[in-house]
C-alpha cells in the first residue's frame, strides 16, 4: 500500500466508532485517502514513518488527524503532545474525537495544541452527521498552514 497518498489519519480503538467515522467521511467524499489505526503507538508510527510504516515518507504531511483520547498502548493525549511538540508536524490539524466530557481533558488538549475537541454524540445518527460536517470543514473549508 502507498501510504504517501493518505490525507486523513483516524486513530480510534473502537471499531464501531471507527466505522461510523469512516461512513461519515465517505458520505462527504473524503474517506478515499484515509487510514485507520487502532492505538496511539501505531498512530505515532504512521505519523513519523516508523516501524511497519517506515516506507511512508513523513514529509508528505497529513491534512487532518482525528484522534481518540482513550486508546491502548499510548493515549491520545500523549500522541497529541508528540505531534504538537514537533516543529515539522505541529501545524497539522488535530481534532480530538472522544467520549470524555471531563474538563481537565478538554483543557489539557487545548493547552497541548488541539485544533478542536468534539465529544462523540451517543446517538449514531448524530455522530454520523457530526463527522460529515467535521470532514467538510477541515478538508474543504479550512485553509491549512501546511
Amino acid at each position: 500500500m502507498n501510504y504517501d497518498d493518505i490525507e486523513i489519519l483516524l486513530a480510534e480503538d473502537s471499531m464501531n466508532d471507527a466505522l461510523l467515522t469512516i461512513r461519515g467521511l465517505t458520505n462527504s467524499g473524503l474517506a478515499n485517502k484515509l487510514h485507520h489505526v487502532k492505538d496511539g503507538a501505531e498512530a505515532l508510527e504512521f505519523i513519523f514513518g516508523l516501524g511497519k510504516y517506515s516506507s511512508r515518507n513523513p514529509q508528505k504531511r497529513l491534512k487532518l488527524i482525528l484522534l481518540d483520547l482513550k486508546m491502548p498502548k499510548v493515549s491520545g493525549m500523549q500522541v497529541l503532545e508528540k505531534i504538537k511538540s514537533n516543529e515539522e508536524f505541529k501545524s497539522v490539524p488535530v481534532v480530538i474525537l472522544t467520549s470524555s466530557k471531563e474538563d481537565p481533558d478538554i483543557q489539557n488538549c487545548y493547552k497541548l495544541g488541539a485544533n478542536s475537541y468534539i465529544v462523540k454524540p451517543v446517538e449514531s445518527d448524530n455522530f454520523f452527521q457530526a463527522i460529515n460536517q467535521l470532514g467538510m470543514y477541515w478538508m474543504i473549508l479550512s485553509q491549512a498552514d501546511i
